[in-house]
Order: C-alpha cells, then structure tokens, then sequence
C-alpha cells in the first residue's frame, strides 16, 4: 500500500449540523461473512457505472494516473446507501486491475548488464592490425547454398570454383555401373584476406561428403600428418628471439593436385548444369572431403619439396628443413596453409618462386591469421589468441550477455560419474567440449578444466554441462587472452611438472601436468588423467615427472634438428622432495619396484647430464593449474609468469 500524506491528513468527522444522536436502528446491518464482494462491480448500487466512470471527489485515488500514482490498494472513505441503508464500503475502481506494475516490465531499450565490449577492445592495437581485426568479425558467411545463390559475389565464386574443377578434369561424367553407389557433395563459403585485412576474394569450395565411403570399396589408406601446433610454437618462439621473418601461403585447389586410384563415384554438384541426364561425376583427382584426399596431396607435395633439396623433420613429418652455408629455412604445413621462416631470406626467395611454378600459390603476406588464430606482431613480441573463436563459441552458445567468471572451475568441484546423475544433450555436450579442447590450443588456462569435462563424454550429466558453461563464462571474461612470444636472448628449455595425488573422485586417480618453455617462452602444455592408480604422492609426482621428460627431450631433438642444439643441462622443476630423491638415489628398494621403468629411464638421463630435477616450492609451482582447481589469486598469479595475457583488454 502506498501511503500518502494527504490521505492521513484528511478529516473524516462529520459536519457540526449532522452531529445529532445516532440511535441503533439506524446502524448499518453487519455485513454477512457468506457474502462475496470481491468484485466492486457487484454490488447493487444505482450509480454503479457513474462511478465508474467519475471517482467521487472526496476519494483518495490522486488525479495523476501515471503507473506510480495507480494505487493497489486504496483507504474506503466513503459509504454507499441503498434504502436509507449503509450496506458497507466500496473500493474505488483500480485501471491497472489484472496487471503487474511496470517496474516488473521489461525495458526493451536496457543495454546487457555485461556487455561484452567491457571485456575485449581494440584500442591498444595498431590501425592496420585493428582494421584486420574488424574486418574478420564484420562479414557474414552463408551456410547454405541456397542462401548463397542469393548474394552475387558468392554466385561469382561458385562459377569460379566450378571452372577450376573443369580445368584440372578433376572428373568426367558417365552413367553409374551397376552395383556402385554415389557419394554426395556440398559447397562451403569462407573469405580469404590481404595481409593489410581487406578482402582478397571470396572463396566458394566443393567439398565431398567423404563420411559415405566404405572401407575397402572406394578408399584404402588413409594417414596423412598435420602439422603439430606444438610444433608451431616452437617455430614462433625462435622467430620473436631469432627476429625470424614470418610468411604465409596458400595452395589454391590443393587437394586437386592429387591423383586417385580407386574408383570414386559423386553426385552432381548443386549449381552445376549438364545436359547428360542419368549420368554422375567419376573423380579422377582428389577432392576436398574424400577419405584419401588429404594422404594424395601431402604425397604430392613431399615429393615436390625433396626435388627442391628440403629434408621431412624426424620430430615432425610436416616440417621441412633446408640448411645452406650455416643458415636454415623452414616450412611447416598443416593441409594447404603453410607457414615459412628461417634466417635465409635468399633461399626463402627461392623457395616461394619454386613452388610457384609447382602449384598455384597465394602469398598471403605476413603471418596473420593461421587456422582460426590470430597472429599480431610488434616489437614487445608475437601474440597468438583465438578472439574471433571465442566470440563465435559465445555467440552460438547464447552467452555472449552473460555474466563472467573469475576461473573456469569451481575449487572442490567433485566432478565424477554417480548413479543418481541426471542426464543431458550429449551431442551438445560432445559438441562443446570439441570446440574448448580446440581453444585450448591457445589458451592453457583452460586446460585443465578441458582435462575434466572431457572425461565425461560418453555419458555427460546437467553437473557437466553446469561445468562446461562455467568455462564459458570464464572465457567472457576476457575473449583476447593468449601467448605471448617475447625476445629473450636465449633458447634454453625448462619444464615445471606437477601431480594431484588420487583427484579423481570416481576412480582415485592422479591427474599429472607439465609446461615447457623454449627461449623463456610457454610452447607446450599438458593435463592428463594417469593411467593407474598411484599408492603415494612421491608416486604420482613421479610418474608426471616421466611425462614432462618426455616432452622436453622431444624439443630437444627438434632445436638440434633445427641447428640449436641446447648447450645447457634442461631443468625440470618439481615441487615434490620425495620424487626426487628417487630419481637421485641411485639404489633401488622394494618401495619402488612399481616404477622400475620409469626410474631407470630418468636414472639414465640424469647420468648423462641431459637435465635436472631443481626444487621449486609448491606456491612457485606454475604447473599447479593443470592439475586442480585452484583459487582466483592464485590462478592468476600463475597465469602472469606464464606469459598469457590480452592485448584486447579494455583500457
């Protein structure tokens, strides 16, 4: 009730005059309990719709009717008669009856209550860099032909694609044997930029629906290497020390330049006019979606870079090495995109003009954008992150407005598999947790809490989701986090290593992690459930410590592979004493029979000096965050030394 001061100062006695003795038969009868007046419009007056329509004057509704004043509910002050009878009080009648008050409304015009430009800017960018970067976010890409079809430029690039298949008779027409069935065919839409972020053309692309095939029938070996983004980031942390030169290029139609064996029938593409009825597309060369596409063309182009004197990386079987008076080039590719650098810049020369020659090139300028990641380079260093891709992700999702979170997992979570769960949309599920496990690739703070929901796939819960959606809000809170490659004047390899003893609530065992750097800068990361179950701390810390091995010796034979063959001892920091005490004692006891293999091969190493086990306090431990959940001060303390930050955070 709303209560207002005019109202309690109104004077309710009656006149002098009337002031006469008032005796019982002139008392109004008492109301009868049985009675419903509910409803004003019930009650037997005469004046009923002139009251209606005309408040009595001496009534307390305020002549304001704004949705302030409306009042809910309002003082009776006045009485009704009916044969020279008082029959009770009447409320006055209420024009917002049946409907909420408007502070309840939604108001259309309200901005989110966090809005995304609070957490991801351009300001701190470059104009050239800034233009790229709303350029990729400005353009909409069709889905479908049929949308397609409705924009010329698409059109154009259809015709376009479709001549290139034509030229390089990628297939012939003919009626379909007996006994032989067709596979189908889809077009997909993308848009490739100039270095300087304008648009280069757009790209419309056949594509086989490859997952029709059977095995045995139309497609035998399939295997082809990608590149490994570890890999890459090697690459990337020796160019920001090194002041290596960064290019990227593109083979048009790549998978068109291999050559098919096996008898592939498709059907015609949407879009294409023939005159022959009844008849479909044998494929001579291969085509983007077909299972042995990608093997045919890495076949192809291996050949091609060792005619031109490369050698395949033992590490990696996607990067190719050149070594020419002291200096090296290098060309690492993932399907047609391909990233070349080295310190020779006239054998880069050279190499770009070969291939010309081989393939249909496209020099897209400096290293920008490669495989969803944006690349930005100034002389603090280079900066991978996956803006664009976090967007999106929120975007799809709906959570674009949501509200951020500070880690992208709740400490004590207690995650596991539990009789009474209540299921969810696996296929969401599966769909979501695809698409982080990507994202990661960029973005280790993620890692771990990727590590758990993973584990879940096969029979995902609303407490899964719950979690997914937590990494989500997370990743709002700042969409243009990423690595950073600075210049350090070294090429040194160190790791940290760390293990969460018997984590796992379902099956009680330890979730290992470790990071390592080459030249001070993070280039690979990893959080991963253990195989078995560890009887002791100084166990788990053990066999995590065989892990992070591993990983730093593979970097090892990679640099030496590349020329920079490490001159000092690798350090790997551990935060457990009893872990390695072990590794040093050159005894063996009963206690640790369970890891024999793993401690003779760390023994082994340790003796020729190939690394060392310095101890690090826990607090210090950066690996810390692979392996639980830990608190928002803490998190981000680590993520600091780690080298991420965001050069799209809001000034």
């Amino acid at each position: 009730m709303i209560d207002h001061p005019e109202s309690r100062a109104q004077d309710y006695s009656m006149p002098k005059s009337d002031q006469s003795p008032i005796h019982s038969d002139q008392l109004p009868d008492p109301p009868d309990p049985y009675e419903d007046i509910s409803d004003p419009s019930l009650t037997p007056t005469d004046n009923t719709e002139q009251q209606d329509e005309d408040p009595p004057s001496n009534s307390t509704v305020p002549t304001d009717q704004s949705p302030e004043n409306i009042l809910e509910v309002t003082t009776p002050t006045r009485l009704v008669h009916l044969e020279d009878k008082t029959i009770g009080y009447q409320l006055p009648f209420r024009q917002n009856r049946g409907k909420p008050p408007n502070r309840y409304s939604p108001d259309i015009g309200k901005t989110s209550k966090y809005p995304i430009a609070n957490h991801v800017s351009t300001e701190k960018l470059s104009e050239p860099l800034k233009a790229f970067v709303h350029q990729l976010s400005a353009i909409h890409i069709p889905t479908k032909v049929s949308e397609a079809l409705k924009d010329p430029k698409w059109v154009q690039a259809i015709k376009e694609e479709m001549k290139a298949l034509e030229k390089n008779q990628t297939w012939t027409l003919e009626t379909i044997p007996r006994g032989k069935k067709t596979i189908g065919c889809r077009w997909v839409f993308t848009i490739k930029h100039n270095a300087d972020g304008s648009i280069e053309r757009y790209k419309a692309r056949l594509v086989a629906k490859g997952y029709t095939q059977t095995y045995g029938i139309d497609y035998e070996e399939t295997f082809a290497p990608v590149a490994k983004l570890n890999t890459v980031r090697v690459l990337l942390s020796l160019a920001a020390n090194l002041d290596w030169p960064l290019h990227q290029f593109d083979v048009k139609n790549a998978f068109l330049h291999g050559e098919l064996t096996e008898e592939v029938y498709m059907d015609i593409p949407p879009g294409y006019n023939t005159t022959q009825t009844g008849t479909v597309c044998r494929l001579r060369k291969a085509l983007y979606g077909l299972k042995q596409s990608p093997r045919a063309w890495f076949g192809r182009f291996t050949m091609a870079m060792k005619n031109n004197g490369f050698k395949q990386c033992n590490s990696d079987h996607t990067l190719f090495l050149k070594h020419r008076k002291g200096k090296v080039t290098t060309l690492i590719i993932y399907v047609d995109d391909m990233i070349i650098n080295g310190n020779d810049k006239q054998e880069i020369s050279q190499l770009q003009d070969y291939l010309a020659t081989e393939f249909e090139m496209k020099d897209l300028g400096g290293l920008k954008y490669f495989l969803g990641i944006e690349v930005a380079r100034s002389q603090q260093g280079i900066f991978l992150s996956q803006r664009k891709y976090v967007l999106d992700l929120l975007t799809d999702t709906g959570m674009l407005d949501c509200k951020p979170a500070d880690t992208p997992i709740v400490q004590n979570h207690h995650l596991g598999e539990y009789p009474d769960q209540v299921p969810t949309n696996k296929e969401r599920y599966q769909r979501l947790v695809g698409r982080l496990i990507y994202l990661s690739h960029t973005r280790p703070d993620i890692a771990y809490a990727v590590s758990v929901v993973s584990q879940f796939m096969h029979s995902p819960s609303e407490d899964h989701m719950n979690a997914v959606l937590r990494i989500l809000r997370y990743l709002k809170s700042a969409p243009g986090k990423g690595l950073m490659f600075s210049k350090h004047g070294h090429l040194n390899i160190d790791g940290y290593s760390d293990a969460d003893w018997a984590g796992n609530v379902t099956d009680r065992k330890s979730t290992s992690g470790y990071f390592t750097f080459v030249g001070g800068n993070l280039v690979t990361w990893r959080s991963k459930k253990q195989n078995v179950v560890a009887l002791s701390s100084a166990e788990a810390e053990f066999r995590g410590m065989t892990k992070g091995i591993c990983e730093l010796l593979w970097l090892r034979k990679l640099l030496t592979e590349l020329g920079y063959k490490p001159t000092s001892t690798m350090n790997l920091f551990c935060d457990n004493k009893a872990a390695i005490a072990i590794a040093q004692n050159p005894v063996q006891h009963d206690r640790t029979k369970h890891v024999e293999v793993d401690r003779h091969f760390i023994k082994q190493k340790l003796e020729a000096k190939v690394f060392q086990f310095p101890f690090v306090k826990s607090e210090d431990q950066l690996a810390d965050i692979l392996t639980k959940a830990i608190s928002s001060k803490a998190f981000h303390n680590s993520l600091d030394q780690l080298g991420i930050g965001d050069i799209y955070a809001p000034t």
